[in-house]
């Protein structure tokens, strides 16, 4: 500008002032366009007109807009007319930008109804007091709101920067004023019509984005707000802008993909599955899972299927694809058989994983096949070492209460401590049973048998033995969880 190169200033002016509704660079761009058109007569006029009309369409519900509002009307009163015809236009067209600024609750609100109270006296005080008696109580209202909106306008930093959370104290701040701010607009508290009133949210919305770009829950309310609202397009424009403000979010994508096939998009939303799962070759298992559910919901069981035998190829399939997959035949397509082969197919990939065997174990208890559970549970602890069986050995004892006698119970949890202190010389006196045994084995969800004081000395004991006997590192953190957690209850 200083230079007098409009058209480079047009051009920057072009890439920044959407996407950024700062009152004071929208007051730049119109100083601008008033220079550009200072001596082009009539045509420059129109042309500054209409820059005015854009700008307060943008940033008109600004709070410090107040300013902006006014030089408007000092322009359009400064107007050259010649005719009665274009006084009287240009009268009504000042009275109506009046009326639209008074009901926004800015910080020049009071001097533009002193402003506007002189203009209709100025003009006729008969038409005035109808007038100004019927837009008195907007204004007071308009007036109030704005104390209040100030009240939460006041706890933001305008010159904060948009850079990816911190998860700083300053930024939490920030992002809890911001949020105030908004439930603030949302709630309508000056009662005007719906359309103003969504306007104004989404404004907010807009210069909220400028400060947290990069926060993606902002992202998703903004959307959802939208959708809410029934603006389905605008929803859908907002998380195409979420999902290149942040390409590594796929918490969003999925939220993008689920808003997509909430209204019937399926094709849209298969095309943002099978990106995350492109994006994230390394990483693809709940990619994979997901697509495979959104396939089931909307091609149907044999689409989910072809899927699946395809999916279990490739080298980052985990075993929660199989889990996945085979619980999704069973409580969906009511097919035990399936989803037994799966778990029976993944077994021979996943055996050295205890939280696929942990799965397979739940499954065969669901079926009641207790035999196949034990057999599971045998094959399984012959193969993993001890470090690894510790969860699946605690298992399959929850198991023999259930399912077995007294004599198995006591066996497995014999061979439980045997296999958990095999490694450990020192470890013999663990092997005894002790009275804490006896609480593992006969508490039931949060019912124990003994008293909180009684459950409380036995626990630090046990971990006073353990620590005493020197026992493996896995053995000692299984006990001191489980004391942990009978702690916590009480």
């Amino acid at each position: 500008m200083a230079a007098k190169d409009d058209e480079a200033t047009k051009q920057i002016f072009s890439r920044c002032l959407l996407s950024c509704l700062q009152i004071n660079l929208w007051r730049c761009y119109i100083n601008f366009i008033r220079r550009v058109n200072d001596k082009r007569g009539s045509e420059g006029l129109e042309e500054t007109k209409k820059a005015f009309d854009f700008m307060l369409n943008y940033v008109g519900n600004d709070v410090a807009s107040g300013p902006v509002w006014m030089d408007y009307i000092a322009f359009l009163k400064s107007m050259p007319v010649v005719t009665p015809q274009e006084e009287s236009h240009r009268m009504t067209t000042v009275r109506k930008v009046y009326q639209k600024a008074i009901l926004v609750p800015t910080n020049h609100v009071e001097q533009l109804w002193k402003d506007y109270e002189n203009f209709e006296n100025s003009v006729s005080r008969t038409l005035a007091k109808g007038l100004l008696s019927e837009y008195q109580p907007k204004f007071n209202s308009a007036k109030a709101v704005y104390r209040e909106r100030k009240k939460y306008i006041d706890d933001i930093d305008w010159n904060m920067l948009a850079v990816p959370p911190t998860g700083s104290y300053k930024e939490e701040q920030q992002c809890m004023a911001w949020k105030r701010l908004l439930a603030f607009e949302k709630g309508n508290p000056q009662r005007i019509d719906a359309t103003t009133a969504n306007r104004r949210v989404t404004f907010t919305y807009e210069q909220c984005l400028m400060y947290l770009y990069h926060h993606p829950d902002i992202w998703y309310v903004y959307g959802m707000w939208h959708a809410k609202n029934g603006s389905m397009d605008s929803a859908i424009k907002i998380f195409q802008r979420a999902v290149k403000a942040l390409p590594d979010s796929e918490v969003l994508k999925y939220a993008f993909a689920e808003l997509e096939e909430s209204r019937g998009a399926i094709q849209p939303a298969k095309t943002i599955y099978e990106s995350l799962i492109a994006e994230n070759a390394s990483m693809t298992s709940l990619a994979h899972i997901q697509f495979i559910r959104f396939l089931r919901r909307t091609e149907g069981i044999e689409a989910a299927r072809k899927y699946f035998l395809d999916a279990r190829k490739l080298p980052s399939c985990t075993y929660h694809v199989y889990v996945a997959y085979a619980t999704m035949a069973f409580c969906l397509d009511k097919d035990a058989k399936v989803a037994q082969s799966v778990f029976e197919a993944g077994l021979k990939r996943f055996m050295h994983e205890p939280g696929y065997i942990l799965e397979y174990a739940d499954f065969l208890c669901r079926l009641n096949d207790d035999r196949n559970v034990r057999a599971l549970f045998e094959r399984a602890l012959s193969l993993l070492p001890p470090e690894e069986s510790i969860e699946v050995w605690k298992r399959f004892a929850q198991f023999e209460q259930t399912y077995g006698d007294l004599s198995s119970m006591l066996k497995v949890e014999q061979r439980r401590k045997e296999a958990l202190s095999r490694t450990s010389e020192d470890a013999l006196s663990a092997l005894e049973n002790t009275l804490y045994d006896v609480v593992s084995r006969y508490s039931y969800m949060d019912l124990w048998p003994c008293s909180t004081k009684e459950l409380d000395y036995l626990s630090r004991h046990e971990v006073c033995t353990i620590s005493h006997v020197h026992l493996p590192c896995i053995f000692s953190k299984s006990y001191l969880d489980v004391t942990i957690k009978y702690q916590a209850q009480f």
